[in-house]
């Protein structure tokens, strides 16, 4: 799998965990709305790690949380 996709999946499962959608995500962040709904729709390739940040603070988890998950274990960078 894919950095992106891998992250990308990771979001969605978070937020299912936490029963919230994107766009509260987004309220709770502090990020723009349309930059977490263009990256949960394929529509960007890449985010940045300042935004997973705040995704995590949003979601009261570190980033070691974050990356702590089996689908991280094997992944490939995007070309």
């Amino acid at each position: 799998m894919y950095l992106s996709e891998a992250i990308r999946k990771r979001i969605e499962n978070l937020i299912k965990e936490n029963k919230t959608n994107g766009n509260n995500l987004a309220l709770n962040s502090g990020i723009d709305r349309s930059t977490i709904n263009r990256f949960l729709r394929k529509q960007n390739k890449s985010i940045k790690i300042e935004t997973i940040t705040l995704i995590c603070q949003a979601l009261n988890i570190s980033l070691k949380d974050f990356f702590d998950d089996k689908m991280f274990d094997d992944v490939e960078v995007n070309d």
